[in-house]
């Protein structure tokens, strides 16, 4: 499709790549399109020959979201190319676009890609759904991780494994089960003539502990083998996963991600107040329940498919918006370094320790720890 470029005027804004058509009814007049330097963001337009289809999108959030894209791709050549049997960055990149040898093929196309591609998928899901959470609750600390999405999300897995005998794809099917009912659960709870940030947020961190107490108390009753299997799955793991579960992922985000990115050019509206979003034609409770209902298919998608992994959620959309100094969550951003966060951390699962592939969720907690430490001190030292 041909696409001429145009300057954006300054009197419009955005908070992402690509997520802000510029078509939309409502003009964002009241968001400053100043970034956090405080330096006017330069934006441009795609627009289509006669205006059908037009795309606002930030010159530095384009950038950004470009490199990490290219990251999170180098960062997966290189698992695919590291292991037991080292294969040359060239062979692999041969293997993949089919002009490998048939040893090669084996290794790369069964043994290697459909980790590589899990890690990449699940990164993706949890960092949109992350900046999605973090938009609606206007909270740094609220990702599906805080809210109960995933030990809800852990909750139905576990009843398939300890308690329904379940294996594979039925235990997917029971992640996104108990994601989704946590959710529902937590969402009825916090609605009081309207749902509130806070509210969300105090409910989802209630239900998260009573839901931690009910996985422990399944896997205590649970046989020696069956909790030890349920317990590596609570941690977080990429290791055996194969083409069954890049399809649960994959089909999450085709089916997920263009409503999270058409729907979140309301963010910046929903922040202003229920009341100055509806002044500008935002359907508010529509608008908030289709953002929520997609993050938590997100999140239930990627949970299924790797586990509760924790922090990635939290983490990606901050330093997304750090990088393109974007005032609110940009979506694509947040999922390019999601995705480029764990296949890091997966690489360094599989390679840290000699002799020893650990859970990738062991990686990210640690590196999630640190991070949380950070920003609470980052915080308090404001004075919040």
């Amino acid at each position: 499709m041909n696409m001429i470029t145009e300057p954006a005027p300054d009197t419009t804004s955005s908070a992402g790549t690509g997520d802000h058509p510029a078509t939309d009814r409502c003009p964002a007049t009241t968001v400053s399109p100043i970034g956090r330097s405080g330096r006017r963001a330069r934006q441009f337009v795609l627009r289509t020959p006669g205006g059908a289809l037009s795309l606002r999108v930030r010159a530095r959030a384009l950038l950004v979201g470009t490199a990490l894209l290219l990251a999170a791709a180098a960062i997966a050549v290189v698992n695919l190319s590291s292991g037991d049997f080292p294969i040359p960055v060239g062979d692999v990149l041969r293997s993949l676009i089919g002009q490998g040898d048939p040893g090669t093929d084996f290794i790369v196309h069964e043994l290697r890609l459909p980790r590589a591609l899990v890690a990449l998928l699940v990164g993706a899901a949890l960092g949109a759904s992350g900046a999605v959470f973090q938009g609606l609750t206007r909270n740094p600390l609220g990702s599906p991780d805080f809210v109960g999405m995933t030990v809800g999300a852990a909750t139905g897995a576990l009843v398939v494994i300890l308690l329904l005998d379940g294996s594979g794809l039925q235990v997917a099917v029971g992640a996104i089960v108990g994601c989704v009912l946590t959710s529902i659960a937590i969402y009825l709870l916090a609605f009081q003539r309207g749902t509130q940030a806070f509210r969300l947020i105090l409910m989802g961190v209630g239900v998260s502990a009573l839901l931690e107490a009910l996985n422990s108390y399944l896997i205590v009753k649970g046989r020696l083998d069956e909790a030890l299997a349920a317990q590596v799955w609570l941690i977080g793991s990429l290791g055996g996963r194969g083409w069954t579960e890049v399809t649960i992922v994959a089909i999450t985000l085709a089916a997920l991600l263009p409503a999270v990115v058409h729907y979140g050019r309301h963010l910046n509206m929903l922040a202003l107040g229920d009341d100055t979003a509806t002044l500008h034609g935002v359907r508010v409770e529509r608008s908030r329940a289709v953002l929520a209902l997609a993050s938590v298919g997100l999140a239930a998608g990627a949970t299924a498919a790797a586990g509760p992994i924790a922090f990635v959620a939290l983490a990606a959309p901050q330093l997304a918006a750090r990088l393109t100094r974007s005032p609110g969550p940009g979506i694509l951003p947040a999922a390019a370094m999601g995705a480029a966060l764990l296949a890091g951390s997966d690489w360094a699962a599989q390679r840290v320790l000699p002799d020893n592939d650990i859970p990738v969720g062991v990686v990210t907690a640690a590196i999630g720890g640190l991070y949380l430490t950070w920003l609470l001190a980052r915080e308090w030292r404001r004075g919040r």
